[in-house]
């Protein structure tokens, strides 16, 4: 065998020891943090720019968050519930969001961020106790 192929055939054996509930997760984190910087980067960035010029730059950054979210979503699939999918999807993306907003745009901190990850929490919870 090749030892190109071995080595595609090895990170393959290996990818799929990883739990599909790890690889959902880690996939849609990283396609948030695209998504995130897409949805609102622009904002800092770009604010005296054209709109154009924003969301041209945002739809450039969107390109990888799709590449991340299609995987994730097709993984994420074979096991759980496209309901499931879409709690978690909101779960990450407001763990994602939370220091984006704080630490990249400079935002304070709101007691409303905790009260919103519990109700994130109770939503996992009710989607996936079954």
């Amino acid at each position: 065998m090749p030892s190109r192929l071995r080595v595609k055939q090895n990170i393959i054996e290996t990818a799929m020891q990883i739990p599909v509930i790890v690889q959902t997760i880690g996939l849609l984190t990283l396609s948030n943090v695209f998504m995130t910087f897409a949805w609102y980067g622009h904002l800092k960035n770009f604010s005296g720019k054209a709109w154009w010029i924003a969301a041209l730059a945002s739809w450039a950054i969107a390109l990888f968050e799709y590449l991340l979210q299609v995987p994730a979503n097709r993984i994420g699939y074979s096991q759980y519930s496209l309901a499931q999918l879409k709690i978690l999807q909101e779960a990450i993306t407001l763990t994602v969001f939370v220091p984006f907003a704080m630490i990249y745009m400079s935002q304070p901190f709101k007691l409303d961020y905790v009260w919103a990850a519990l109700c994130m929490v109770g939503a996992v919870y009710f989607i996936f106790r079954t």
